[in-house]
């Protein structure tokens, strides 16, 4: 354990999610329209980038790693040179598309185990009474992050010799390397060590086991907040007659301060409202406001209420999300980050196949038919999990750590 250092104030610690948040906003936001303006098809196009989502919900298979061997600072610190190296390769080689599915693989994988790192870290110290505090400022940190790297990103590429300005994006991530080396950080747990991996495999299963990681994943890979559309609205600018670059400066600082505004929210109300209740309310209230969406004046204002509606209500569940899993790891958790990395992991499986969904929907039905079936899934399956919650609730307390 290191002794006699402070903690950081607890908005900084939200900047474990930085990597993230960077690796994202290159990746899906500015790498899609490089590779577009250099012939690459649509189709490949969306190839690649779908190597950026697919580790969101496999980095959980090696998050153990993360309570084995080295430190969780030792681990936060080795990902995070992973991502920006293999960020700034996505950049120094962007014409070889051949080679740009593995290094988007790797640099997504890497992120998301920094923030599993972090997650099992951070939570360890804040004040039990304060989870929804670090929760926030990490969905706000992710959120932020993305938004400058977007900002930033075609006028260092274009703007610097090639391999400055790739690089320069890479080292974007290593912004979050101070807070690292910054905050207290135990040694690795030397009783997981001893006992072998084979127990250590022992204790990984019963981590997923036990009833409150159970319940949290059901209610994590469930679409009950998945607002998955905030990925597709950008696309039907047209159908709301808004200007490209109206609806450029709608997606990208707007969606970044409403992305803050989500986050932040969740502060006054973490403390007073059970977490998992907040959760699924954020749910059904967003899907009433997809729905209000159909009726909508398809005008540059519409558009905005809807873009920035959506973003707004995804980041607040993002924030709950992390205060959920944060409070699910007790104290002196010895595989913190393995469960923290498990449950992070699966709250981004719905964005994955409600994607998908949604897209199908919008080329049988259009706009009406995609923001239909979107309110209707998500508030199906939050009516569905507050009536499990009901009649459990008791069991479910009796699980939770006080």
């Amino acid at each position: 354990m290191t002794r006699g250092r402070a903690i950081p104030a607890i908005p900084w610690l939200g900047l474990g999610l930085w990597p993230l948040g960077i690796n994202g906003a290159l990746l899906l936001i500015t790498m899609p329209q490089i590779l577009a303006s250099q012939g690459t098809s649509p189709e490949r196009v969306a190839e690649i980038t779908s190597m950026a989502l697919a580790p969101g919900f496999l980095s959980f298979l090696l998050a153990p790693l993360l309570d084995w061997g080295l430190s969780r600072r030792a681990w936060a610190v080795l990902f995070t040179l992973v991502t920006a190296a293999a960020g700034a390769g996505a950049f120094l080689f962007v014409r070889d598309t051949p080679l740009l599915p593995a290094l988007f693989f790797v640099s997504s994988f890497a992120a998301y185990m920094v923030s599993a790192a972090c997650g099992g870290w951070f939570g360890e110290l804040v004040p039990r009474e304060a989870p929804a505090r670090p929760g926030s400022w990490m969905a706000a940190a992710n959120i932020a992050s993305g938004g400058l790297a977007a900002s930033l990103a075609i006028p260092l590429f274009r703007g610097l010799p090639a391999p400055v300005g790739a690089l320069s994006l890479g080292g974007l991530s290593l912004l979050a390397l101070p807070l690292f080396a910054l905050t207290p950080c135990p040694s690795a747990d030397a009783r997981l060590m001893g006992a072998g991996f084979a127990a250590f495999a022992r204790d990984v299963i019963r981590v997923v086991r036990r009833p409150i990681v159970g319940w949290t994943l059901l209610l994590f890979i469930s679409p009950a907040t998945a607002f998955a559309l905030t990925n597709s609205l950008s696309g039907f600018a047209g159908d709301f007659h808004t200007p490209e670059a109206l609806a450029g400066l709608i997606g990208g600082a707007g969606v970044t301060v409403a992305g803050l505004v989500g986050s932040l929210a969740i502060l006054p109300l973490g403390g007073r409202l059970q977490p998992r209740r907040l959760y699924l309310a954020i749910g059904l209230i967003g899907a009433g406001f997809s729905l209000l969406l159909i009726a909508a004046p398809r005008t540059p204002a519409g558009f905005g209420a809807a873009l920035l509606g959506e973003n707004l209500f995804q980041a607040a569940a993002f924030a709950v999300s992390n205060l959920i899993a944060l409070n699910s790891l007790g104290r002196d958790n010895p595989l913190a980050a393995t469960q923290f990395g498990l449950l992070f992991a699966a709250s981004s499986i719905p964005l994955t196949y409600m994607q998908r969904i949604d897209g199908l929907a919008f080329a049988a039905r259009g706009l009406d038919g995609g923001l239909l079936i979107d309110a209707t899934l998500t508030a199906a399956s939050c009516a569905i999990l507050s009536l499990i919650l009901s009649i459990f609730r008791r069991a479910v307390a009796g699980a939770e750590p006080k």
